[in-house]
């Protein structure tokens, strides 16, 4: 079993870089299925999550080439299967978002229900219902989603009850090439949908109001190649934001997306740590001598992420007073305070929220990454802690976070990745 060991309280100093977003790289990679001209896509993260897609597509009849250091080339040369198998989407639940790519361009799809993290329900019958509203027909056997649209999709009047990212981006991709309008009601706003529909446009699509409360998209007849980098990752950076609060400020974080964390921004402020600018795309991270209890509610972009909420829960596990923390998206994104508690954080929950009161300091100890966000949570726990920390299950940390180990070896963390057998 691989294990990642920190001793904790190092002092970190120096520059670190922040990778591309990996959930926006997996929906523009699943996007290369809609065109037969090549795709060029640069600052792809190597993560875990990105090798599954590749194979994936790979799979599916997409041939890629590595041609340097996060650039990959895409060619869709031929159909060599029609189905995403089950070894390969339950590795990762964005592999969903092939569905609506091989859908409208094949009328075909046959997919495995989704794996991925253990943070709670996250049903795609939102994706499912969308596309049948679009002419799809859609049965579920033996655990794949099997579609079909021998007439090819239809423009449709598409309202999501519920906020879906994966649902929305399924859908964009299924209008792009669908004949006639389809207009999103209640769409995803993230960065990584926008991002998505950057690229889809420099293709050739035609789409109209991503980022606001409604998505038009005409379908077009055929879609070209393009050259496309991807966007930084807003909760790597945000992650090392809470590590450089927390180590003194003295980290610059380069290929910082202030633009997507600007509600961010405001709960550390209120909490008594500042993002200070040194360049357009550089922050340094410093905190005031005494940080403040605060209240936390998980909402869709642009409101505080889901993603971070383990971080910053970390982050208040020492700050002096109560801080309530409530989690509105995932009914499961707890797993992760049995760990700090084991670390001795005083962390009480009813129900969607999570009481912390905070203690003096945590102290090493052998815990485990439920998810990959709270693998971030102990990676943070473990350098603030007092002695040696110990996380098991770190591949959801490989899943998400780029070289995190080598990285934080080159700010002066002491951290170490060994094999334990079982």
């Amino acid at each position: 079993m691989e294990y990642l060991e920190i001793k904790g309280q190092k002092p970190l100093e120096g520059t670190v870089k922040i990778s591309g977003a990996k959930n926006s790289a997996l929906p523009n990679m699943a996007a290369v299925i809609l065109t037969d001209e090549p795709v060029v896509l640069e600052n792809v993260p190597y993560l875990l999550d990105m090798f599954t897609m590749k194979h994936l597509l790979e799979h599916i009849g997409v041939e890629i080439n590595e041609e340097s250091e996060g650039k990959f080339s895409f060619m869709f040369r031929e159909v060599n299967s029609l189905e995403a198998p089950y070894e390969l989407v339950s590795k990762m639940r964005a592999s969903i978002l092939v569905l609506g790519a091989m859908l409208t361009r094949f009328r075909y799809a046959k997919v495995a229900l989704p794996g991925g993290c253990s943070i709670g329900t996250r049903p795609v019958d939102l994706h499912l219902s969308a596309l049948e509203k679009m002419g799809a027909r859609i049965t579920v056997e033996h655990g794949y989603i099997i579609a079909h649209a021998p007439n090819g999709l239809k423009g449709a009047y598409i309202k999501f009850p519920k906020i879906t990212v994966t649902g929305t981006e399924n859908i964009i991709m299924a209008a792009v090439l669908a004949e006639g309008e389809t207009v999103i009601e209640n769409p995803a706003k993230e960065p990584e949908v926008v991002d998505l529909v950057h690229m889809l446009k420099k293709m050739g699509a035609d789409i109209k109001g991503e980022g606001t409360e409604k998505i038009v998209i005409k379908g077009v007849k055929k879609l070209s190649g393009t050259s496309h980098s991807i966007i930084p990752d807003r909760i790597e950076a945000g992650t090392f934001a809470v590590i450089s609060a927390l180590s003194g400020g003295r980290i610059v974080i380069d290929n910082y997306p202030f633009e997507y964390l600007e509600f961010v921004h405001r709960t550390l402020e209120k909490i008594g740590v500042s993002v200070i600018p040194l360049g357009k795309r550089q922050a340094l991270i410093k905190k005031e001598e005494k940080l403040k209890p605060i209240s936390i509610e998980t909402k869709e972009y642009p409101y505080f992420p889901t993603d971070l909420q383990a971080q910053f829960m970390t982050m208040l596990s020492t700050v002096e007073g109560l801080s309530v923390i409530t989690e509105n998206i995932f009914e499961n994104r707890f797993m992760h305070v049995p760990e700090l508690k084991r670390l001795g954080a005083d962390i009480k929950i009813d129900g969607k929220k999570a009481y912390i009161r905070g203690v003096k300091k945590l102290s090493g100890a052998q815990v485990k990454a439920t998810d990959l966000r709270a693998s971030a949570a102990m990676v943070i726990a473990g350098l603030t802690a007092e002695g040696t920390t110990r996380i098991y299950d770190i591949y959801h940390l490989d899943r998400g976070y780029e070289n995190i180990d080598i990285k934080l070896k080159s700010l002066g963390a002491e951290v170490h990745r060994g094999f334990e057998e079982q």
